[in-house]
């Protein structure tokens, strides 16, 4: 076993490196973490419509509709938070919105978030 101190972003870290000799494997182990809950997903789509999709994974931080709301297009639905950022989702069309995400639930790119018919 041999020890490194290794810099990462101005913070000092020890670490362990066992040598293994060539062509041979070392055993793996996973890292110990606290258990976390797992994310909540987006609903599956519900609604006729045109759907509005994500266009990046990310967390829903609000929904700014209600099922059965009349909107414009240009109005903001959703507000997505990713890489730190809150991205207003927006109406594409006029009509009549049927909520498919939940606030707090964790999207992925494409999944539909509200449909418009």
């Amino acid at each position: 076993m041999r020890k490194f101190i290794v810099n990462v972003n101005g913070n000092s870290y020890e670490v362990e490196v066992e040598e293994v000799e060539a062509g041979a494997s070392a055993p793996v182990t996973a890292p110990k973490a606290a258990p976390t809950a797992a994310p909540k997903k987006a609903a599956a789509p519900v609604g006729n419509g045109t759907p509005v999709k994500a266009p990046m994974p990310g967390n829903v931080l609000d929904i700014k509709v209600a099922s059965g709301a009349t909107v414009k297009a240009g109005d903001t639905l959703v507000i997505l938070e990713a890489m730190k950022m809150e991205n207003e989702i927006k109406a594409p069309q006029a009509g009549v919105v049927t909520v498919v995400a939940a606030k707090g639930s964790t999207v992925n790119t494409g999944d539909v978030l509200v449909t418009i018919a």
